[in-house]
């Protein structure tokens, strides 16, 4: 049996694959996060933090038959130069880790995105595809395949990345999570007495935009780990379709039974700084799970997609001549999500 480690499984993304690998029931798994993540199933925890060297041997050196490592986790800092510096070295501590202490390794895969191609920085060539040149640094993503290509070279295993844009699951405290930025927005907004409102630049309410469902993304991850057709590349992986958020928001402002108001642009980061006492408000009234305010939506994730008022494409063709075929329907994936928050008691 193939034996898995993914680490930073507790995020939006590690969360998917760990829950996808777990009920294949083909793999042997091991979760690397601080805390145990809650997946149901047979898999292995591993307490590790990733930015400590000594650490991550001392705790995954015991395990010596790990075929396949996935990297998901990710540190967020304000400082461009410590992104880079903090997110590599986690990479190059956990490879460093399992290398030495599993000969069975045969893959790494790594988790990058769309900012690959200068996404957060403004307009940036559409349809992005996977040969794009680079833009100025930094740009931790090129430091960690660059790490990665180099320690690779005669080595028994391979490499993949994916490169994903804004990734939706239902997943709690990840900073980049949009599913609940609009769900707890909306929410205030109703619990206020306000309509639905597009809070973002009106260039971006009618801008093409794209998303990754955290399923779908698992199942890309798995292919390009065990496929030999996807050894050292990296491929663009979305829903295979495009929205508008124009068209969506009517659609939000239903479900969560609103009227929808023009869109009206509004830094989330400052406008709901002081909303925890109304949501602490909601949570009362309507018996929700009382996760603390601050741990259910990153706000300032919220303002970068909304504020980004250009089109987001990125090319499939690759993916799809290699042999992925896997497709969601974005509008169908944000209410199935938003009614999963519902019925877990996470929303109103």
């Amino acid at each position: 049996m193939r034996k898995a480690l993914v680490a930073g499984a507790t995020g939006v993304v590690g969360r998917y694959l760990l829950m996808h690998l777990v009920e294949r029931g083909d793999w042997d798994v091991v979760a690397v996060s601080r805390r145990r993540p809650e997946v149901a199933g047979a898999f292995q925890h591993v307490a590790a933090d990733l930015t400590d060297p000594q650490g991550c041997r001392s705790k995954l050196g015991e395990l010596r038959d790990v075929t396949h490592l996935f990297y998901a986790a990710y540190l967020d800092r304000a400082d461009l130069r410590e992104l880079v510096t903090v997110n590599t070295a986690m990479l190059v501590n956990l490879v460093d880790a399992v290398e030495q202490a599993s000969p069975a390794l045969r893959h790494v895969h790594l988790m990058e995105g769309s900012k690959w191609y200068g996404s957060h920085l403004g307009p940036y060539k559409t349809p992005a595809r996977e040969n794009d040149p680079r833009h100025m640094p930094p740009n931790f993503y090129y430091d960690q395949q660059d790490f990665l290509e180099a320690r690779q070279r005669g080595k028994p295993w391979t490499w993949s990345a994916a490169r994903p844009h804004a990734v939706s699951g239902f997943s709690l405290g990840s900073p980049m999570n949009l599913t609940l930025v609009i769900a707890v927005y909306a929410a205030i907004s109703k619990e206020l007495g306000l309509p639905l409102s597009f809070p973002g630049k009106p260039g971006t309410y009618r801008s093409l935009y794209q998303c990754t469902d955290s399923g779908l993304l698992a199942k890309a991850m798995l292919w390009m780990a065990t496929e030999p057709r996807c050894a050292n590349q990296a491929f663009n992986i979305t829903n295979g379709d495009l929205l508008r958020w124009e068209h969506l928001f009517p659609k939000f402002a239903r479900f969560f039974d609103m009227e929808l108001a023009p869109p009206r642009h509004i830094s989330l980061v400052s406008r709901m700084a002081d909303k925890g006492p109304v949501w602490e408000r909601i949570v009362a009234r309507h018996g929700l799970q009382p996760h603390r305010y601050e741990d259910l939506a990153g706000w300032g994730f919220g303002d970068f997609v909304f504020g980004s008022d250009y089109d987001h494409i990125s090319d499939m063709g690759k993916a799809r001549r290699a042999g992925f075929f896997e497709t969601v329907d974005s509008e169908q994936m944000f209410l199935d999500l938003f009614a999963r928050l519902r019925e877990q008691r996470i929303i109103p």
